[in-house]
């Protein structure tokens, strides 16, 4: 085993705090990652609170990382001492059934291994994310990172990035389509900076006035605001397709309204609460209500490739290790443009 630190939560209602941890003893086909960065994923609240039910602790989260390559296996032959790499919000699955077979490792039909509070594929050594100083993983399972890209805005890449990307591809997005980006956080701003480098005519939809500039900024054509029931209206029936990504809980039905004839709107924000859905919203225009978790490796291997072609990376704050509760605190607020990025260089402070 090798000896590890980081910050976990020990509990759900107790701040994060330093913790000392065993990481497994690197096996032929493992990598090695040196953490150099962690990117703060709303998600990574949710659990440490347990607002999402069946959360284990210790927990050290964490699913945004990467770093440079330390060490690599006898058998590994895509990854050498010293490359960038990353790890996302996957580390194992069980490779064999059919979502596994289509490269969709993120639908494991025996549950894929999640990068922390989760369990390796034996289904009982627990799993421990990146708010850590360095990380094992199989190589089919680390990701390569373009020089292009500049480590500390890519490390939301890979959950961010990825959580936006994957929907927007696989429903065929591209130039001439109407795009609806609705919430302007960690996942909208992406949502909004691919979709327009997809050439569709991107329109940010929020609840803030004060986030029409912001959205302008990062290449939105348009921006409704929600709460004015005449900007909705000027856009009804106008939409090829609305990527959600707000986990508060809204209107659904009043979104589901600015779709064209057979639009489609895919959820990918989780909201604690089930949301009520009409059906007349549904049948009036064919439309379409679905949605979107992950991609697999190979489509996050794509989307880092795709995002350093076009100089994509998130907007970043980058803070240290010892400032991650006020973080949290922070991102409850909405206070935070648009990404939290822990240099885990802090670390060697502890």
């Amino acid at each position: 085993m090798k000896q590890a630190k980081g910050y976990a939560a020990i509990s759900q209602d107790k701040a994060l705090t330093p913790f000392n941890f065993e990481r497994r003893t690197p096996g032929p086909n493992d990598v090695v990652i040196g953490i150099e960065f962690c990117g703060v994923c709303h998600s990574d609240i949710h659990q440490v609170k347990n607002e999402w039910g069946g959360s284990r602790y210790p927990m050290v989260p964490g699913h945004e990382i990467v770093g440079k390559v330390l060490e690599i296996g006898s058998a590994v032959k895509t990854f050498k001492v010293g490359d960038p790499a990353g790890v996302g919000c996957l580390v194992d699955s069980c490779g064999d059934c059919v979502a596994c077979n289509q490269q969709l490792e993120q639908f494991c039909s025996n549950g894929f291994s999640g990068t922390y509070n989760s369990f390796e594929q034996d289904k009982k050594t627990p799993t421990q994310g990146g708010y850590s100083n360095f990380i094992v993983v199989k190589e089919s399972y680390c990701l390569k990172i373009s020089p292009k890209l500049k480590l500390s805005a890519a490390a939301p890449l890979l959950c961010a990035g990825i959580t936006t990307y994957s929907p927007l591809r696989h429903w065929n997005v591209s130039k001439g389509h109407k795009v609806g980006i609705v919430g302007l956080g960690g996942l909208g701003h992406m949502g909004v900076k691919l979709a327009v480098s997809m050439g569709a005519n991107v329109v940010v939809i929020t609840t803030s006035e004060s986030k029409k500039e912001d959205a302008k900024r990062l290449g939105a054509h348009d921006v409704i605001v929600s709460r004015n029931s005449n900007e909705l209206q000027k856009h009804a029936s106008s939409f090829d397709f609305i990527l959600d990504t707000v986990s508060a809980e809204h209107d659904l039905n009043a979104l589901l309204n600015l779709l064209k004839i057979d639009g489609k709107m895919v959820l990918v924000g989780v909201p604690d609460k089930p949301a009520p859905v009409s059906a007349f919203a549904l049948i009036g225009g064919r439309r379409t209500l679905a949605g979107s978790l992950i991609g697999g490796i190979k489509e996050t291997q794509e989307m880092l490739d795709y995002c350093a072609e076009h100089n994509i990376t998130s907007d970043v704050e980058i803070i240290p290790i010892q400032s991650i509760n006020e973080a949290y605190q922070r991102m409850i607020k909405g206070d935070v443009k648009y990404r939290f990025v822990i240099d885990m260089q802090s670390l060697g402070q502890l």
